[in-house]
């Protein structure tokens, strides 16, 4: 902590220093939104008769810096809005707040509004970052895993039907490598009830996919990438509220909504969701025993035991646009969840009685403040305390078979092991983060972003009369500076960054004590050149370090045991990429292509353990992944769209050798990594049409489709060429036709997933639902 106090005081005093040394010019920032409160990006900012000028950001935010002194007319243009002007006079060193909104040009109703959107300006950042528009999935039931399912470079296999358990791959990593975050804070600040596959698509105005180096605004160790939801913070006032119901006896609801006091600034934000599900969809061709042939024969049978259900609840209340604070929000959450387990990490495995449930309090601080003590100078503070339990039950002297048929077992065998167990698992969390960012000029800026998370685990068995509770105490930092510079005419952004990683780990169970601790640094730089205005080439490089997670070290009480003898996994990362978009008149084009390499060393993975019945992450020396991905994009107006994306990744174990010394190869060297797919492609359209039935109306039909090449379940170096364990290709189609009313304020839907009912798998080959349908619907209004 010393180093990290010197080393936060020597970024404030160069900052400081820096801001001295610029006194004399003035700066003029602030926002620009429309009469309906929603922020504008693309608005030009020019101080008349000068060339200094500037356009609004995603947020609507603009800065303009290096101003002499003097008296200025300062014009705000859009297309397809008013003009604005106004008079300011500036002094030496002032920093003028300046917000303003602007009006739709009713008079001129035949311009084309060609500024780009936001989706557009991020997927032509410097990092690889695919943005998708949750607002075609509005109407659907999708959940957020569903929708990024269909992304480039992504594949999510679930063990089972709603709720289920879940391992998530971009670019060949998986699981624990790629971090997951709710407006930048990390998504399990809120519980483990709190899953991408569980939170409704209308919760998000869109999701950031960040392929292998992260911003350090993110404040993350992910070494594989970063998904960030991202909620509708723009309209003041609104309301979205969902239900649907669908097959399997499967029922969903969700709400948000915004309501803000225009006179006191007064904020209220809430959201909540609550899901249910029997899951008991069809098993084809399960194995059980047959007394009458005393042999095992192939049969089709429904899930019996698989019910889940969740629920989730938020508020935040706050001020806005205050002179001390440009946001300041306390909010509070509950989350819960309980689970009927059907399967251990393999379908063989079946269970009949055991159960999980559990659920999470969470209360938070949101501050930010643009020019926070200096001029320039932007500060955003996040902080929370949270409760996060839940108990695994296995007390049935029961082993049962897909029949549902069970039979007593002989002491002391119980379902998931040979212990009646009620494993009971606390986990309290603080999470802090603070982030500052300082404008030094419009094309040059420095971001600094300090994360601390500290949790401790308790885990013990409620049966067992004064059982150790094995206390154990994970303390994270990481520090990250990042600096932005463009050229060119910001034809080239070029962002360095160094991260710093430190994490204290505390380990006590009966047999051992364990104390360790870790420091180290990563770097990396993210850049791209525009050699057109819509075209340009774009890469990033990376040395990053991933810090073990909580289930990894200790377990989860059911499908994983723990591993303390883990150590944290570096890997090189590298992304270019390409890409091309183009308006013109109707149509809308957008073209990528990207590879990326990845070298990790200290691989963490899951491995299966047959004996226990669950599985164990373990440390591989080195793995090599490599691979290309592609997407193109066209839409007409708002009536018709096409997408086409493929994805090919090559993960190899490039471990040579087990332990030093030996001079025979492992028999897995450069063998693909078991359990993850290396080929999928994904193609979707839809077709809308609007004033069909009447006035202010819309009908909608969307189809998706998915294919997965086939790929191996173990290690292909194990087995003869018939008896390799591997998972057959695979596809899969979606259609959905929805209807709106009233410029979508009333909506309904009908969906339908699997239409073709093929036999599908997942997680260690797991199979996933047949035919199912839904009907849903929504209301909304702002």
């Amino acid at each position: 902590m010393q180093f990290l106090t010197c080393f936060l005081v020597s970024i404030l005093s160069l900052i400081y220093t820096i801001s001295i040394a610029q006194t004399a010019p003035a700066i003029i920032s602030g926002t620009i939104s429309s009469d309906s409160g929603e922020a504008m990006m693309g608005v030009i900012v020019q101080l008349k008769n000068t060339s200094k000028g500037t356009q609004t950001d995603l947020n609507g935010k603009y800065v303009l810096a290096d101003i002499t002194p003097g008296s200025y007319y300062i014009l705000f243009t859009s297309i397809g809005y008013k003009n604005d002007s106004m008079h300011v006079h500036l002094h030496p060193g002032q920093v003028l707040q300046l917000n303003r909104k602007m009006s739709v040009d009713t008079l001129d109703k035949a311009i084309v509004i060609t500024a780009k959107n936001e989706v557009e300006e991020l997927r032509e950042s410097g990092f690889s970052v695919n943005v998708i528009e949750t607002k075609q999935y509005a109407n659907t039931t999708a959940d957020i895993n569903q929708v990024l399912n269909r992304t480039s470079g992504i594949r999510i296999r679930e063990s089972g039907g709603v709720g289920s358990d879940f391992n998530f791959s971009l670019n060949g990593l998986s699981g624990k490598q790629i971090k997951y975050f709710i407006d930048g804070i990390p998504m399990d600040v809120l519980g483990s009830s709190m899953t991408l596959n569980n939170v409704p698509v209308n919760l998000a105005e869109r999701i950031e996919v960040y392929k292998g180096v992260v911003p350090v605004s993110l404040g993350s160790d992910a070494m594989g990438g970063a998904i960030n939801i991202v909620t509708n913070q723009k309209v003041k006032n609104f309301l979205d509220a969902s239900y649907s119901y669908g097959s399997f006896n499967t029922h969903r609801a969700a709400v948000t909504g915004q309501y803000t006091h225009t006179k006191t600034g007064l904020v209220v934000r809430t959201s909540a969701f609550y899901n249910f599900s029997n899951n008991n969809y069809i098993m084809r061709n399960v194995e059980v025993w047959d007394a009458a042939q005393y042999s095992f024969v192939e049969k089709n049978f429904r899930r019996f035991h698989d019910t889940y259900q969740s629920m989730m609840g938020q508020i935040e209340v706050g001020l806005m646009n205050k002179k001390w604070a440009d946001v300041f929000f306390i909010g509070g959450a509950f989350s819960g969840y309980t689970q009927d387990v059907q399967t251990g990490f393999q379908q063989t495995i079946v269970y009949g009685r055991v159960t999980r449930k559990g659920h999470a309090f969470n209360g938070s601080v949101r501050y930010k403040k643009d020019n926070f003590l200096i001029k320039g100078l932007s500060m955003n503070v996040f902080a929370s305390r949270s409760y996060d339990s839940y108990v695994v039950v296995d007390t049935t002297k029961i082993k049962y078979g897909w029949d549902g048929i069970g039979v007593t077992v002989p002491d002391p065998g119980y379902e998931m092991d040979g212990a009646k167990t009620f494993n009971t698992i606390v986990r309290p969390k603080s999470y802090f983060r603070t982030n500052l960012t300082y404008i030094i000029n419009k094309n040059n800026s420095l971001n600094v972003n300090y994360t601390l998370d500290h949790l401790k685990n308790v885990n013990y068995n409620s049966l067992i009369e004064n059982d150790d509770p094995n206390p154990g105490i994970m303390n994270k930092q990481i520090l990250g500076i990042a600096y932005e510079n463009n050229l060119f005419n910001q034809r080239l952004t070029t962002t360095p960054f160094v991260k710093w990683y430190g994490m204290g780990l505390n380990l006590t169970t009966p047999a051992i004590t364990k104390s360790t601790s870790f420091s180290n640094y990563g770097y990396g730089i993210a850049s791209r050149f525009k050699f057109l205005r819509n075209a340009g080439i774009k890469a990033s490089v990376e040395h990053a370090y991933r810090l073990q997670e909580v289930i990894e070290i200790f377990g989860d009480g059911m499908r994983t045991s723990g591993n303390p003898d883990l150590v944290p996994e570096t890997s090189d990362n590298i992304n270019t990429g390409l890409f091309y978009g183009k308006r013109f008149s109707k149509h809308s084009f957008f073209i990528e292509a990207s590879a990326f390499y990845r070298n990790a060393k200290d691989f963490i993975y899951a491995i299966a353990d047959q004996h226990a019945n669950n599985v164990r992450y373990e440390n591989k020396s080195n793995v090599r992944v490599t691979g290309l991905e592609g997407e193109i994009r066209y839409d007409y107006e708002k009536n018709f769209m096409i997408s086409i994306n493929a994805s090919y990744q090559n993960a190899l174990n490039y471990t040579k050798y087990s332990k030093a010394g030996n001079t025979i190869p492992e028999a897995t060297y450069l063998n693909k990594i078991p359990n993850q797919p290396w080929f999928f492609s994904n193609l979707e359209l839809s077709y809308g049409k609007n004033d069909v039935f009447g006035k202010k109306t819309r009908i909608q039909f969307n189809w998706y489709t998915q294919y997965v090449r086939w790929f191996y379940l173990t290690w292909e170096a194990f087995g003869g060429p018939e008896g390799k364990n591997k998972i057959p290709d695979q596809f899969s189609h979606n259609a959905s036709v929805s209807y709106s009313m009233q410029e979508g304020r009333y909506n309904i839907s009908l969906e339908c997933r699997n239409l073709m009912n093929n036999l599908n798998y997942d997680n260690f080959m797991l199979q996933k639902p047949g035919r199912s349908f839904s009907v849903k619907f929504r209301y909304f209004i702002k």
